[in-house]
């Protein structure tokens, strides 16, 4: 099969495309025809050897955290799926694996794409959205009524959480982004919009009872004061000082600092399903990419200036 992969840590120029070995499904796992994937932080984190603690110094690697396809082949286990089945998820081995013509997802981590999604809106969606609703609803513990407001709102978890914040029962829900970007995290359903050129959020004094940073550009020190009693800071990219800090600053306090990956779950991805079934949460693709033109894609997302998902066509 084709697949884009490295052979070494570094720029985008270490990428190539060309023949990999085709994946074979485990007992519990499904093979996948992939035909949309995307782009996120973490792949070009993981290509840069930003985490090579955990991902290692095995070589060739196949990048790609998303997943959207046809089921080509089953395990011996598998039950719920079944060979033609329109399927996607976030391969859970680490790395990724889904850019690639073909690709394996474990089934506890599957769900069926709505019928109401093409390839590319559904390759758009696991980790992005997983990331957004895992932060908001495990971590943030996102309440009835509650005043939230999200860091990066224009981006590709930002717009996911936007809509999930209200989807949950978000009060009032605050999105922060650029200038260029503030009439589409309305359209999302943002009840407020700041300017971060133009607004300090962390001077909001009490304000918010959530604050979610999906671009992780702040901490929960810088933030602490504009929450709520009570209230809860989440983040997946904080600078590695800001930890220690947060931690000791939470020490006697009643609100709380959260730091978190997402979890490839498929039971989390099934009920975000049904809200993009039922049109309550939709997709934001700013650009599309061949998979050939996966470098090309990896140095946009760098560049911090897409509003919404990055998705490579397979």
């Amino acid at each position: 099969m084709n697949a884009i992969y490295f052979e070494e840590y570094g720029s985008a120029d270490v990428l190539r495309y060309g023949e990999q070995p085709k994946p074979t499904p485990k007992a519990d796992q499904i093979l996948v025809r992939v035909r949309a994937s995307s782009i996120n932080p973490i792949d070009w984190k993981v290509r840069q050897g930003d985490m090579k603690l955990i991902t290692g110094q095995k070589f060739p690697k196949i990048p790609g955290r998303d997943v959207a396809g046809e089921v080509v082949a089953v395990g011996a286990n598998i039950t719920r799926f079944k060979i033609g089945d329109r399927v996607y998820g976030m391969p859970n081995d680490g790395v990724g694996g889904g850019n690639a013509e073909c690709a394996l997802l474990a089934e506890t981590v599957a769900a069926f794409i709505p019928a109401n999604l093409t390839f590319e809106e559904a390759g758009a969606v696991p980790l992005a959205a997983l990331t957004a609703f895992q932060a908001l609803y495990q971590h943030g513990q996102l309440l009835s009524g509650d005043r939230v407001l999200i860091n990066g709102a224009s981006g590709g978890v930002g717009t996911f959480a936007v809509q999930i914040a209200k989807a949950l029962g978000a009060g009032e829900v605050t999105g922060v982004c650029g200038p260029d970007n503030a009439e589409l995290v309305r359209s999302l359903g943002a009840d407020r919009v700041l300017d971060h050129h133009e607004h300090d959020f962390t001077k909001d004094l009490s304000h918010y009872d959530l604050i979610f940073d999906a671009v992780g550009k702040s901490s929960y020190t810088a933030c602490q004061h504009a929450l709520r009693r009570n209230g809860r800071y989440v983040t997946t990219t904080p600078e590695p000082a800001a930890i220690i800090t947060d931690k000791l600053a939470t020490a006697f306090s009643t609100k709380s600092s959260h730091v978190f990956f997402a979890k490839e779950r498929g039971a989390d991805l099934a009920l975000i399903s049904a809200w993009l079934q039922a049109g309550t949460v939709r997709v934001i693709i700013d650009r599309t990419f061949p998979l050939q033109e996966t470098a090309e894609a990896h140095r946009y997302s760098e560049t911090g200036r897409a509003a919404g998902k990055i998705v490579l066509t397979v």
